[in-house]
């Protein structure tokens, strides 16, 4: 698809210097990822891995969370 768009002569200004700075990008690809990244749903695949590393193994016989264990320890020792 094809669409036309204004830009003002400051911003156009600002394009041009960016492009030359980037070489093998073009003023659509630049458009192109400027979108994606506005309007498009974030990719959360990423997040989504990180979180499969961050596991904490349940305490054997004890509900609790690994958190509450450190608070209880904490209070014993100061006890």
């Amino acid at each position: 698809m094809r669409k036309t768009i204004y830009l003002p002569d400051e911003l156009a200004a600002l394009v041009d210097d960016y492009l030359k700075q980037h070489d093998g990008l073009t003023f659509s690809s630049l458009v192109q990822e400027a979108l994606e990244r506005k309007i498009a749903p974030p990719d959360l695949s990423g997040l989504l891995d990180l979180a499969g590393f961050v596991s904490v193994p349940p305490l054997e016989g004890d509900e609790r969370q690994p958190e509450d264990q450190v608070v209880d320890d904490e209070r014993r020792s100061s006890a």
